[in-house]
């Protein structure tokens, strides 16, 4: 008789949940508060109910909670009360898996570029191998297209590891932790947790990758069971590092070094490259073969992205961060004459750690949306302010007073909710303007 599965949530993960529940034989279920914009992707086998969750639900065997709903609401607590298995995307998906290894990456910033640097590392030995997750593809999108010989590289996020307790990864790459998030986790000490599940379960043969430069990384090392290797922008006894324009890989017998050539600004991105370094070589890539990828790496759309030069003014779009420590990354990477955009909708941190940063690199704030007043009342004595309500006035008034030798960076320091569908139709669209100018 065939089992049911329900899915919680239609965002794209529980979509592709629902239909490799269907490939695989289930009579799915899936529930959701009212998303009908992935509707069409969805296979017309799987029953839907919209604008709440009903008790329906509690006929199945098995649960798939999409990552954005939270562990607590009442039509979860009922399932388990009734000791329904609930699942996240990613364990159904890992169920129905195959695969060599995993190489898991989380952090609060640069998950994307590091995983989408790990991949290409990878994928240039191992060919058959694929990156998944939080990058853009669920893995139930392509599970049943793996391989037993194949890599898969996945970015994760707090929510993904927070449901997904029993997580083994044979590498697991931690880049940072900063405050973020604390809305879903109400505490940071919950965040880091979450995080923590990245590492938790790895068997002694498997590997961790911690960033040394890290405060909260560093501490949580100790809590590692596996293999621990650390990266820096220091030189370290033992790890991964960064030492005169060099990558050093350095072990108690093995020593290696790299001079690739780096495409991407700012010394976050060294962080990202010694990481996917660290992962790639106990993946078994050669350092010769690490070397040709990170060399020809150009980076990621709205990360820091350089998007082109107009009278001698250099103009970025950095429209990924989309909280503070994302945005004072961002300003690391210029020394001086930064024109910076900033402003979405509020996360509820300040914007005050940013000071030193705007006093010493930033010429003028041009403020949009709706954290407008709080940005300027954080920052309110380090530079000039333009309240500009949307980013085309910004732009418009940028080109007008900016001069040759300015960096223009859009970074909003925000979520992009406010006045765009998401932070990629918000560089997008800034990208535009820029184009037209």
């Amino acid at each position: 008789m065939k089992k049911n599965l329900g899915v919680l949530g239609l965002g794209k993960s529980g979509v592709a949940a629902a239909n490799l529940g269907v490939k695989l034989g289930y009579n799915v279920f899936a529930s959701d508060l009212g998303n009908k914009r992935n509707i069409k992707k969805l296979n017309k086998k799987v029953n839907t109910e919209f604008g709440g969750h009903s008790d329906k639900i509690l006929n199945s065997d098995i649960i798939v909670k999409s990552p954005g709903i939270r562990s607590d609401i009442p039509i979860l607590k009922k399932a388990i009360k009734k000791k329904i298995n609930i699942l996240s995307e990613l364990a159904f998906s890992l169920k129905n898996s195959k695969y060599k290894k995993i190489v898991a990456i989380t952090g609060t910033n640069g998950k994307t570029t590091t995983t989408d640097l790990i991949s290409k590392i990878i994928r240039s030995v191992y060919k058959d191998s694929m990156v998944v997750g939080n990058i853009g593809t669920p893995l139930a999108d392509k599970a049943l297209k793996t391989r037993k010989s194949a890599y898969i590289t996945i970015e994760l996020s707090s929510y993904q590891l927070e449901d997904t307790p029993d997580f083994k990864p044979d590498i697991s790459v931690l880049l940072n932790i900063t405050p973020d998030h604390l809305e879903r986790h109400n505490t940071m000490n919950a965040y880091i947790k979450a995080k923590e599940n990245v590492f938790t379960n790895q068997r002694r043969r498997d590997y961790a990758i911690l960033n040394y430069d890290d405060k909260i990384c560093k501490k949580m090392s100790s809590k590692v069971k596996s293999n621990l290797i650390f990266f820096s922008k220091k030189p370290l006894k033992n790890g991964v590092f960064y030492n005169e324009g060099k990558i050093v890989i350095k072990f108690a017998k093995e020593y290696f070094e790299i001079k690739p050539k780096i495409n991407i600004v700012g010394s976050h991105n060294i962080e990202n490259i010694l990481a996917a370094t660290a992962a790639s070589y106990v993946a078994d890539v050669e350092p010769k073969d690490i070397e040709k990828v990170i060399s020809k790496y150009k980076g990621l759309e709205h990360r820091v992205e350089f998007i082109k030069t107009i009278n001698g003014v250099n103009y970025y779009n950095d429209s990924k961060s989309t909280n503070v420590d994302s945005t004072r990354v961002a300003l690391e990477s210029f020394d001086k004459n930064v024109l910076i955009i900033m402003g979405g909708r509020d996360k509820g941190f300040p914007y005050s750690p940013l000071k030193d940063l705007v006093e010493n690199r930033v010429k003028a704030i041009f403020l949009i949306g709706e954290a407008s007043k709080k940005i300027k009342r954080d920052l309110n004595t380090c530079t000039d302010f333009y309240d500009c309500d949307n980013i085309e006035n910004a732009v418009n008034k940028i080109h007008k007073i900016s001069k040759e030798g300015d960096i223009v960076l859009l970074s909003p320091a925000c979520a992009s909710f406010d006045q765009f569908k998401d932070f990629q139709e918000r560089g997008k669209i800034f990208k535009q303007l820029v184009n037209k100018l």
